[in-house]
């Protein structure tokens, strides 16, 4: 979305990982799928104010705790002998 909307605050995406604690490249991944609004001028991004703010209110659920293991793979813990 390029249509920059002069009507509505906006702040930089360093600006907007502050305030959120949301790195800047997960909030233009955001951008880039439209799930946060706002526009790209050259290389950077703006995130319009009131979109981060909705988008932060939301709730969502947690991200993975750590890395995954495959289904059926045995872990790499050691062997315990008691």
């Amino acid at each position: 979305m390029n249509h920059i909307d002069a009507s509505r605050e906006y702040i930089t995406t360093p600006q907007a990982a502050e305030r959120s604690g949301l790195t800047r490249t997960y909030l233009a991944q955001l951008l880039r799928k439209g799930t946060l609004e706002g526009f790209q001028l050259g290389r950077d991004w703006f995130v319009y104010r009131d979109s981060l703010e909705a988008f932060l209110r939301t709730p969502r659920k947690p991200g993975p705790k750590g890395p995954r293991r495959a289904k059926g793979k045995p872990s790499k813990a050691p062997a315990t002998s008691d």
